[in-house]
């Protein structure tokens, strides 16, 4: 028979304390490392508005353009969209697209990097969401249908943890 975890057994959740509430994780203790974090994701659409987007011509302006400096953005206010965030400086976000003709998509990576006390999953992760949500805002008016599939972690070096590549 399992026994029910009860909030003062140790959890491998790290965001609640012993009496099973949400705190903001204490990193005064780790050390300053050098720390990176990468994240990618897609957003599917009709190939006419992938068309457009290539061609520059989009009625908004330049799509992918607008969506790097709106993830980068998304990087820099992390802490303010996820509560539990620590407010990180960062000394390096990009942004980078490839256009995927034959499955009609683009497909978002973005690195994060700080030297600190904490990683910058979450910060990769955002960046990555908001630039496809951005390409999303700028192409809605021709392509409602698009999807944004896939965030995830790809990879992440320093801290404790060590280094993680996704398989």
């Amino acid at each position: 028979m399992n026994t029910p975890k009860t909030p003062s057994d140790s959890s491998p959740l790290t965001h609640f304390d012993a009496q099973g509430q949400a705190h903001m994780v204490d990193v005064a203790a780790k050390a300053h490392t050098h720390r990176v974090a990468v994240a990618e994701g897609r957003i599917h659409m009709e190939p006419a508005t992938l068309a457009l987007i290539q061609s520059g011509n989009a009625k908004k302006g330049d799509v992918l353009g607008i969506a790097r400096i709106a993830g980068i953005q998304g990087a820099k206010r992390t802490s303010e969209l996820i509560p539990l965030c620590h407010p990180i400086a960062l000394t390096r976000v990009a942004v980078e697209f490839e256009v995927e003709a034959s499955s009609s998509s683009v497909l978002c990576r973005a690195t994060a990097e700080c030297t600190g006390q904490t990683g910058v999953e979450m910060e990769a992760l955002t960046a990555t969401s908001v630039a496809l949500l951005t390409i999303y805002d700028m192409c809605k008016a021709v392509d409602r249908g698009m999807t944004v599939n896939g965030v995830r972690l790809v990879e992440k070096r320093g801290g404790k943890s060590g280094h993680f590549v996704a398989g």
